[in-house]
């Protein structure tokens, strides 16, 4: 056979070949034969991994060697050669807590394909037979009549002694409710985008963390280290730290319309919750499938939870949360579109229009005075089946109201605000490799969907609430609350602060700064800010004989007794000696007679 075309195989003439540029040796070494015997190997071989023994790698290699070997990686700029610096940073947080091995189960949801990243193929299906109902009471649900719900903080007020002990309450408007939704409107409709997340379902009950995955650091010192501007990341010496790693489940996914958005979102729906194979009507598509074989409220919570607890597939969904409605446009009606819909002036100048509550008359937030905030600025939400909102409490315990345009029924779950702290001990014990009691300020960042049933079975009461279009949910201070959608729905929240929500904020505000939490609101301006207008209006009904339209509402939160004194007697003031009030030192005088002005009414 000629030798002409052979190729050649890297073995003929080895001593003559030339090293490549850049793979020269920096130390040579030899190998040395091992005797074929079984004392000669020294190697423990478990599951396929060998260990040499420590005595021998160390007869190898010296720490000269050592150094010369890492010294050649720097040279060579493709490889990472800080990885084995940072592998030593690696502590028995991150070695050794024994995490549960994650399961790689079969994708159930296949979306995209090489002519559209939008498309989707759902091979999951749903298994009745697994449901994981649980077992919960209701939440109180209210009827307020035509009188009742002219003044949305004062029927608050009065249903609040009955709600608050559920955390969470459902408030059915009367049947003359019938607000225009402006995001049905062609133009938001089918020509405004949105950007979407994904959400992985099945991972749910796992750890993860609201923004990109970081790592935490656990310090050793007593001192727990001030947090700056919201990163999680001390600026110490990680060397002396503990570490792990918490995943991000939440990664963006595809643009869409609303009118996109509920095409993908009816389409996931009509495939997991029907067997599309044994269609064989090519006239009969998915959505007329779904209509005909649309499943229960009961059969979707179900084998949502069954997802969670134990899942088969991985199941991802989209959603589009915490959109702010000055950039995709809220569902509300605002000033201008009165003058062009004279049928929507009424709703224009609502209590119950979600634009108007933040600055209503009663309310703190009017005392806030940048406009941009988000804790000022209503979030609309679109959601698709199974698409989540995880356990959490509302920023400064404030209450929300979540108000549903239109879509499929979204099931909310509420826990009481007084068992909020027993909720984080749950936690603890969940996760115990993060140690929430040393540093309490990474609780709000992290992620995760306990069931209802581990609550429950840890003393902690889980009531349930199924929100309908038109409807209002009305979140309380302190109340964890989680939800998810029952398939395509468009939400909008806000949140708010009535008078009775100063202890509640005074008290979250000694817990934010002992966390070195940052705020997005001052409890002492709003405070402060309410105090100076009560003495405002009190001062010319009394002294100037003036008639103002809110004179009864600031003088049923004054007096001795009133709850706006009593909240600033815990900011600004002190009991002495002879049982008086004095002000604290650094009280400024103005404060001093405002509070005179307000206690003596």
């Amino acid at each position: 056979m000629s030798t002409k075309g052979r190729i050649p195989t890297g073995y003929d003439n080895a001593k003559t070949l030339s090293v490549p540029p850049g793979f020269a040796s920096r130390t040579a070494f030899t190998l040395k034969k091992v005797a074929d015997s079984g004392e000669a190997t020294n190697l423990t071989v478990v599951d396929r991994e060998f260990k040499p023994e420590p005595n021998k790698m160390d007869s190898l290699l010296n720490n000269s060697d050592i150094e010369n070997f890492k010294t050649s990686f720097r040279h060579r700029p493709w490889i990472l050669h800080d990885q084995f610096d940072r592998a030593s940073e690696k502590c028995d947080s991150e070695l050794g807590m024994n995490f549960p091995l994650r399961v790689h189960l079969p994708k159930g949801v296949i979306r995209g394909c090489p002519t559209c990243h939008d498309c989707q193929k759902v091979i999951a299906r749903w298994r009745p037979e697994e449901s994981r109902l649980p077992e919960l009471e209701d939440a109180p649900v209210f009827h307020p009549t035509e009188g009742e719900f002219e003044d949305m903080l004062k029927y608050i007020a009065e249903i609040h002694s009955k709600a608050e002990n559920y955390g969470i309450c459902r408030i059915v408007p009367p049947p003359s409710w019938h607000p225009p939704c402006l995001l049905k409107e062609k133009m938001t409709w089918e020509t405004q985008k949105f950007n979407t997340y994904i959400q992985q379902i099945d991972g749910l009950q796992r750890l993860s963390s609201k923004r990109k995955p970081r790592r935490f650091h656990e310090k050793m010192e007593a001192k727990r280290p001030k947090i700056l501007s919201g990163d999680l990341e001390s600026s110490a010496d990680t060397n002396e730290a503990k570490c792990f790693t918490i995943s991000s489940d939440f990664e963006s996914g595809p643009k869409f319309t609303l009118e996109s958005f509920k095409k993908h979102a009816d389409e996931f729906k009509s495939q997991y919750f029907c067997n599309i194979d044994t269609v064989t009507d090519p006239n009969v598509n998915s959505i007329t499938v779904q209509e005909l074989h649309e499943p229960s409220l009961l059969s979707i919570e179900g084998e949502y939870w069954r997802i969670i607890e134990n899942p088969s597939e991985e199941i991802e969904v989209l959603c589009g949360t915490n959109l702010k409605a000055q950039a995709l446009r809220s569902g509300f009606p605002v000033k201008p579109s009165a003058a062009e819909m004279p049928e929507c002036s009424k709703y224009v100048e609502s209590n119950w229009n979600l634009n108007n509550i933040p600055k209503l008359p009663g309310s703190l937030l009017s005392f806030e005075s940048c406009d941009n905030s988000a804790i000022l600025v209503p979030q609309l939400s679109m959601g698709m089946c199974f698409a989540s909102h995880c356990w959490r409490t509302e920023e400064h315990h404030l209450y929300s109201l979540c108000y549903m345009h239109l879509g499929s029924p979204k099931v909310f779950y509420g826990i009481p605000g007084r068992y909020c702290f027993k909720f984080v001990e749950v936690v603890k014990r969940q996760f115990p490799q993060i140690c929430l009691s040393e540093h309490p300020e990474l609780l709000h960042e992290l992620v995760t969907q306990i069931s209802p049933s581990t609550l429950m079975s840890e003393g902690i009461p889980v009531y349930r609430c199924v929100q309908n279009p038109l409807e209002f949910i009305v979140i309380f201070p302190g109340a964890y609350h989680s939800e998810f959608d029952c398939g395509f729905n468009c939400s909008e929240s806000v949140h708010f602060a009535p008078f009775y929500w100063l202890p509640h904020g005074q008290n979250i505000a000694e817990l934010y700064s002992g966390q070195y939490r940052k705020t997005s609101i001052s409890h002492d301006k709003l405070l402060l800010g309410a105090a100076k207008a009560a003495a405002g209006v009190l001062w010319e009904s009394s002294a100037l004989k003036k008639e103002n339209i809110n004179h009864q509402l600031w003088k049923t939160v004054c007096g001795k007794d009133g709850i706006l004194v009593k909240a600033l007697k815990v900011c600004c003031y002190f009991h002495d000696s002879t049982n008086n009030w004095k002000p604290l030192h650094g009280t400024l005088m103005s404060i001093d007679i405002i509070f005179r002005i307000i206690f003596s009414c």
